[in-house]
């Protein structure tokens, strides 16, 4: 694959080009050449305008693959994730059975190879589960898994997470927190506020989250442990998250592309395909959100990619499965909410390799081409017939949305919307 990217703009904050407009050529898989003007036998993409960045990286991924193929298998996953501009993806541990061996790590990885998206496979901390046995996650580590969630699962057990902490910092692998007292958030569905009482919903208050993630930093200060919270949603979230970095913890931490948009007013409707765990919450929580990111309180921006077939979301709000596909609309998502482009680069691209230890994607001569062409001006239709997962519930199809990816090259493949 010979390719030259003409006129782009580059946003790679590791890169010596950042924020240069320059020529691309990518030959056999690897950057060959960066300069003003470069003249090559290649196909030629027209980038004026246009910005190229590292590919991005979700930390926050559920594909149906082992199990529950009929939402999502790795093929439409890795499809929809390259759609969205993703090079490599970290896979939740959701599956039946649970990436909890490394049976299933070693699975996952030979199935995913020679594909254009990277898959890491992220090992579940408890045996099934089931928040009381550690799972085998040396074995797991060893296999190539580079940390440990129990997914949308919070670990309720405090032995368990602090036994859990120890065990993973022996070997410099990183622990992955949902925070979520379930005792508290019950069976609730949605936020509990002014529209939970409207809509005459029990709500799940922004202390099921909060309490958790306090009692995880202790934990975390305690074992002197690194731990990352995936998700975060709330106001106070962010304030205890800043606080234990000011204290100097080695904490970080995510936020779902769709909770710095969407407020819990979309459920005025219960169209259960805004029904997301953690809920929607509220403005207040969507402006201290967007805050956390731009002074470096949240780390990195996520899609929370969850598909389900439609007899799970195409049902009473109060039934409906937790949930979006979210992987082809989150850099969109991230710019309607009012980012600044190089701030969603660093939050999507550069930091969550950072935080899973992986290889840094530079945009500079003699590095493999792991890049994304990106036109954030352009406008799009989300339709059900681009949409390139297996399941279609998402809030976003059928609407004209701002942002979209033109290329993706990795791995020697490229992707061209």
């Amino acid at each position: 694959m010979n390719l030259l990217i003409k006129s782009a703009t580059v946003i790679d904050p590791n890169s010596s080009f950042h924020q240069k407009v320059v020529d691309i050529l990518v030959e056999d898989g690897y950057i060959t050449l960066i300069a003003p003007k470069v003249n090559a036998k290649a196909e030629v993409i027209d980038g004026t305008g246009m910005f190229v960045s590292p590919g991005f990286f979700d930390l926050n991924c559920n594909i149906g693959e082992l199990g529950l193929e009929t939402k999502e298998d790795l093929q439409s996953g890795t499809k929809a994730a390259a759609a969205g501009g993703f090079t490599g993806v970290a896979l939740m541990p959701n599956t039946q059975p649970p990436v909890h061996s490394k049976a299933e790590v070693e699975y996952l990885l030979n199935r995913a190879k020679n594909n254009l998206v990277d898959v890491y496979p992220l090992g579940a901390i408890s045996h099934k589960r089931d928040g009381k046995d550690m799972a085998e996650m040396y074995d797991m580590f060893l296999s190539g898994a580079k940390a440990f969630t129990d997914g949308n699962r919070p670990v309720q057990d405090a032995g368990l997470m602090e036994r859990s902490l120890l065990y993973t910092k022996g070997f410099g692998a990183l622990i992955m927190s949902y925070p979520e007292d379930t005792a508290i958030a019950g069976k609730a569905k949605v936020h509990e506020g002014e529209m939970s009482t409207l809509l005459g919903m029990k709500g799940i208050p922004s202390l099921a989250e909060e309490l958790m993630i306090a009692r995880d930093l202790y934990l975390a200060e305690y074992t002197e442990s690194k731990i990352h919270f995936s998700t975060i949603s709330t106001t106070r979230s962010v304030e205890l998250i800043r606080e234990a970095k000011k204290k100097g913890l080695k904490v970080t931490c995510d936020v779902a592309a769709h909770h710095l948009l969407l407020t819990d007013e979309a459920l005025a409707g219960f169209d259960s395909q805004y029904k997301v765990k953690p809920p929607l919450r509220t403005q207040s929580d969507v402006d201290a959100l967007i805050a956390g990111l731009k002074d470096g309180t949240i780390d990195a921006i996520v899609s929370q990619h969850t598909p389900h077939e439609i007899e799970f979301k195409d049902v009473e709000f109060e039934v409906a499965e937790f949930g979006i596909i979210a992987l082809q609309t989150a850099f969109s998502t991230a710019l309607k909410a009012g980012l600044d482009l190089n701030l969603i680069i660093q939050k999507m691209a550069v930091k969550p390799r950072e935080i899973l230890n992986v290889e840094a994607s530079i945009i500079i001569e003699g590095k493999k081409a792991n890049l994304a062409l990106l036109d954030p001006n352009a406008e799009w239709q989300y339709t059900k017939q681009n949409n390139q997962s297996k399941s279609q519930n998402s809030p976003f199809i059928c609407q004209n949305l701002k942002g979209k990816v033109v290329l993706v090259c990795n791995n020697n493949h490229l992707f061209k919307s």
